[in-house]
């Protein structure tokens, strides 16, 4: 049976599926009727044509479930004004849409396709919003080919917005000469999509351009997991498992793409290029700055360092740490929270201004950076900032065109992926001087690689390591605490007015949403007098009760409930929310884990701008993808930040993720106060749990064979 409507309202949409519910008109129906099935990013005011049958849901009465569906030209005066007012058609919103439809009734479809110019009969439909109008009307005709064409394929439309954006007028065309191109040209577009594309098509489990590209997205995936290269047998069988192909077929893809250079493979490890050459790059350059024959500054007497500030004395291993920044090309700082990372690094600072050298001060992350500057009372850049990057030069500040500065500090090193260590290290010339500073006991950088502690391990470079706790950080039991479940030992949770470190106890995980949201709207806001958005939920995983996605909708639902909103993919992002961008765009220059707010939604223009740090960022309604809301985050996203209130779940729902070193990287995150919420049994497996996923890296064993 088919049945054509207009979609009202979206009730709900999947994300992972896309399985949708929506209110939507029917002629001869007196009121909206209830349509269900996969239509994932079919927007308010589309006409559909859908292939279904009705069916009794016990719970919610009598529902359409599709089978199958198409977008169709609205046929009726309603139609046609809900269809232009849904935003669609930039240029045209809720008031023009009437006044449009008003003048032209049922010809208005026709008078847009073949004579739009005479939409300037319209009161006060000037010329500039008519060529607005005209511009995206053909942009939405592309889209719609582009739509209509994967959707035969049983793509979901969510992708034809992003594919269109990419190939322009030639989509179909690169899409039909190889699909599985999608997966390595568009972010968001994974393999297994590609793959279902291509399967429709025609292609079979054994092709060479489908093992080519399970083997490129096996390897993505583990340099997802902060592997930066596959033994090749590991990456056969994984391969194999994924394709469910032959395993011939797919080592002779693997020995192709090595002969081509696609892959490089050395001494039983297969690197995609970019990790082998930055791997292997990163390593040669740290050895050529030890080698450096550029004559060093002699440290003066102790004294000089103690007696530099009224209020500071350093104590040895503080002042071990100054000398050696001084007499050192390259030296790394390390220590937890409370040891005097910040003292000992303005020491350094100020040893080097004392001989006229000039610093400059970097880190990963904007948050980071600004941390640092507030810190140093210097200026302090991200590193893709300091470097220049930008997506159509990459990076301006290179090996040809090194740093000006005598003095390079890079604070939260820990967070640094190989990528990221081989383009600074570039940038550094023989003349100066690299101070790496972290934290070695948190979590790996997100992205590939474990460079912090490599360059550790190796013993080639000189490493001052800071471990006593100073007298004004031992009042804090966020720092002992921290301390504390490093070392191995279960920490203080006895609560108290004057902590800074509580513990709620909770056994029943599925009454923990609630309680966290009580904490966050009203407990601690009104505690201490802080708006409940800068009250910062961590938790290890996305999923779950207690995951950052259930939290956010809740938390959403509770903090921000009612104002001009977008959805996509299932979500609503509405003014005034708490986000993150969730990948590098360097077209915007917003970075994986900035954490911003939506400062205005367009709903006419179906667009929005979120302000990071004071700097506003524009959003297409297809480009939303890159955003999540960050009322709750993974501890993960939330390396190299620091909030003024965290509040984190423990429970032994999330006992794949429970490690010591997750519970550490998560306490350290609050300045002010921290809530942990959950069982003393989780906090227990957590502290013992002691394993560190192995990555594969080899940047410790190239800094040693080239000693």
């Amino acid at each position: 049976m088919k049945l054509r409507c207009v979609v009202e309202h979206i009730t709900y949409q999947n994300p992972e599926n896309g399985w949708s519910v929506m209110k939507v008109k029917v002629k001869g129906y007196d009121n909206p009727v209830t349509l269900v099935g996969s239509l994932l990013e079919v927007p308010v005011g589309s006409v559909l044509l859908v292939d279904g049958e009705w069916k009794v849901n016990q719970q919610y009465g009598n529902q359409f479930v599709a089978q199958s569906w198409e977008e169709v030209m609205p046929a009726t005066i309603y139609g046609i004004e809900k269809y232009l007012g849904s935003g669609l058609v930039k240029g045209i919103g809720p008031v023009f849409a009437k006044a449009i439809v008003n003048k032209f009734g049922l010809d208005t479809i026709n008078v847009i396709e073949n004579d739009i110019d005479r939409l300037k009969e319209v009161p006060n439909l000037g010329k500039k919003r008519i060529d607005k109008i005209r511009e995206s009307w053909e942009k939405q005709k592309d889209i719609k080919n582009v739509m209509v064409f994967l959707q035969g394929y049983g793509v979901s439309t969510a992708y034809a917005a992003k594919i269109y954006r990419h190939y322009g007028k030639e989509s179909i065309t690169k899409v039909k000469d190889n699909p599985y191109r999608l997966a390595d040209d568009i972010w968001g577009i994974g393999f297994k999509t590609a793959d279902g594309i291509a399967s429709k098509m025609g292609y079979e489990k054994n092709d060479p351009r489908r093992c080519r590209s399970g083997l490129l997205y096996t390897l993505n995936q583990l340099a997802e997991d902060g592997h930066v290269y596959a033994g090749p047998e590991q990456l056969v069988a994984t391969a194999r498992e994924l394709l469910e192909a032959e395993e011939e077929p797919i080592r002779q893809a693997l020995s192709d793409m090595i002969t081509d250079k696609d892959l490089i493979q050395d001494n039983e490890a297969v690197y995609l290029p970019p990790f082998y050459y930055a791997e292997q790059g990163s390593a040669k350059r740290l050895t050529e700055l030890l080698a450096s024959d550029q004559p060093q500054i002699a440290a003066e007497p102790e004294t000089e360092y103690g007696n530099r500030s009224a209020d500071i004395v350093y104590d040895d291993v503080q002042l071990e740490a100054i000398r050696r920044a001084l007499e050192t090309k390259v030296m790394v700082l390390t220590g937890g929270p409370g040891t005097g990372k910040t003292t000992t690094t303005k020491g350094i600072i100020e040893a080097f201004k004392a001989r006229g050298k000039k610093i400059l001060l970097a880190a990963p992350t904007g948050r980071a950076a600004k941390r640092m500057s507030e810190a140093t009372s210097m200026e302090a850049k991200t590193i893709h900032r300091l470097l220049e990057y930008n997506p159509k030069d990459g990076y301006k500040i290179n090996d040809e065109n090194p740093l000006d500065g005598d003095v390079l500090i890079v604070d939260e090193c820990s967070m640094i992926d190989q990528i990221l260590l081989y383009n600074l290290l570039k940038a550094v010339p023989p003349t100066m001087n690299l101070i790496l500073v972290g934290d070695i006991d948190q979590l790996p950088s997100v992205g590939a690689g474990n460079v912090l502690r490599d360059i550790i391990d190796s013993n080639r470079i000189p490493v001052v390591r800071l471990s006593r706790i100073f007298r004004q950080a031992q009042s804090s039991r966020i720092v002992m605490n921290a301390h504390a479940i490093n070392a191995g030992h279960f920490p203080n949770i006895s609560n108290g007015r004057d902590t800074d470190f509580f513990f709620i106890k909770a056994e029943d995980a599925e009454a923990m949403p609630e309680m966290i949201v009580s904490l966050v709207r009203d407990r601690l806001s009104r505690a201490y007098n802080l708006p409940a958005n800068e009250v910062q939920v961590l938790t290890p995983m996305q999923r779950g009760t207690v995951g950052a996605s259930n939290l956010n909708i809740l938390l959403q639902q509770r903090l921000n409930p009612i104002g001009a909103s977008l959805s996509r993919s299932g979500y609503i992002y509405r003014q005034g929310d708490k986000v993150m961008q969730i990948r590098n765009n360097y077209d915007k220059s917003v970075f994986n884990g900035d954490i911003g707010f939506i400062s205005s939604v367009d709903v006419n223009e179906k667009r929005l701008t979120v302000t990071f740090d004071g700097k506003p960022v524009e959003y297409e309604q297809s480009e939303l993808d890159e955003l999540t809301l960050a009322y709750a985050i993974t501890i993960h996203k939330s390396q190299g930040s620091e909030f003024p209130i965290v509040v984190m779940p423990v429970t032994m729902k999330h006992f794949v993720m429970l490690q010591r070193n997750l519970i550490y990287t998560g306490i350290t995150r609050a300045k002010r106060i921290c809530v942990l919420v959950g069982t003393t049994k989780a906090l227990a497996y957590a502290i013992r749990n002691q394993t560190v996923s192995k990555r594969n890296t080899r940047l410790k064993e190239r800094l040693n064979f080239s000693n």
